[in-house]
Parts: structure tokens; C-alpha cells; sequence
């Protein structure tokens, strides 16, 4: 586990070299007849901190057409409570001196949760909630009686953060939270999640498009 700052609640700005990555991304996967095209989204579910809503901004900064952004509460960031701005040494040092039960290095936020924060159970919860809502406006698009069998359409947004990101796509998959410390999900990066079959078998289509 890398030695890094978490900052879930902290509303702090996209980085210089953030907004960097994401204006030479949006025209290469966002706009008309590209891989995020504004004409086919049915759904746009954008984290409320700060720097997720520049993502969205300069995401489409070069696109004729613009999606309106939607702040959904249920894709933010995991929630860190107690542990919010600490380095993961300090967080397992706090651990230690409580005498509580610790995984990996002395902290594993995949096992341990944060105090003050989100369980491992809750964070679960609320991923949960963001698939059956993506699920719902997926079906409901699919089951339009309007729709003739050669629209396109019905795509969902999603800006989130690392953790959140991991978690989403295990769970989108069935899997078990933990298991989303197996994707690797550079920032910048776009992953695209559908179904093979019929919409109750869900799958990963492609992961990391677009990074440079």
C-alpha cells in the first residue's frame, strides 16, 4: 500500500497537471460520435467535491454539446472520517496505540473501514445504490416502447474518485468490495462497464482509455 494522503470529504481543487491531463482527454473521448458522446447519455452522476465537477467541465470544454452535470451524493468519494488528510503510516499508528485490529501494514481500508467514517459495509451500501440506480435508467431506456431496435442511447456518466471507482466496479460485477483493490485505475482514465447477454449479466468493456 502506497504511503499516500486521503482526502475524501476535503474539497480541495483539481491539480494544475489534473486539469491538464483531462483538457487533452476530453477531445480525444468526449463529444459527438466519440466514446462519451452527450447525445447518447441518458444519465450523469457527478461527485459533489470540487475537483470531480472541474473533471466534468473541462471534460466537455471542447464539445458542442454539453450534458447539464448532475450532483449525485452516491458516487462521492469513501468517506474517511478520523482518518480524512492522513498518511497511511499515521493512520496505522493511531490504530496500534487503540489496540485495534488492523490488516495489511498496520491499516487495510478494504478490511478495516475508517473510524469516523464509512464501514466497509456502508461503503458497500452506497455503491450498491449507484449500481441499481445506473441498472434502473439502463432498463428503462432498453424497455422505452418508443425506442426502435437501431437507437443508440441510454449511456450513464460517472465521475468519481480512486477508491469509490474500485469499489463501483467490483460491485458492478458482483464481487465483494475488497475485490476492488484488484483494478488498477489510473487518473484520467475511463472505464466502461456494460452486460453481455441481457441486463443481468454485467461486465467490464474496457479500463484505463484515453491516458496518456
Amino acid at each position: 500500500m502506497m504511503d499516500i494522503i486521503k482526502t475524501g470529504t476535503s474539497d480541495i481543487p483539481l491539480t494544475k497537471n489534473g486539469q491538464k491531463m483531462i483538457s487533452i482527454l476530453g477531445p480525444k473521448v468526449a463529444g459527438p460520435g466519440r466514446l462519451i458522446d452527450p447525445t447518447l447519455l441518458s444519465g450523469v452522476m457527478i461527485s459533489p467535491r470540487i475537483r470531480a465537477r472541474k473533471t466534468f467541465e473541462l471534460l466537455f470544454a471542447s464539445s458542442e454539446i454539453k450534458p447539464e452535470l448532475h450532483i449525485d451524493e452516491r458516487v462521492r468519494e469513501w468517506t474517511y472520517g478520523d482518518y480524512e488528510g492522513l498518511l497511511v503510516h499515521e493512520v496505522a499508528e493511531i490504530r496500534r496505540k487503540k489496540g485495534l485490529p488492523s490488516g495489511e501494514n498496520g491499516w487495510d481500508i478494504w478490511v478495516d473501514g475508517c473510524e469516523g467514517g464509512e464501514s466497509v459495509q456502508q461503503m458497500s451500501d452506497r455503491a450498491d445504490e449507484a449500481v441499481k440506480a445506473v441498472k434502473e435508467i439502463h432498463r428503462a431506456w432498453f424497455e422505452d416502447p418508443s425506442r426502435n431496435d437501431n437507437d443508440k442511447g441510454g449511456d450513464v456518466l460517472i465521475v468519481s474518485h480512486g477508491h469509490f471507482s474500485r469499489i463501483f466496479l467490483a460491485r458492478w460485477l458482483g464481487l465483494s468490495l475488497d475485490r476492488g483493490q484488484l483494478f488498477v485505475l489510473d487518473p484520467g482514465g475511463v472505464c466502461v462497464g456494460q452486460y453481455y447477454h441481457d441486463l443481468k449479466h454485467t461486465a467490464v468493456g474496457a479500463m484505463n482509455l484515453g491516458v496518456l
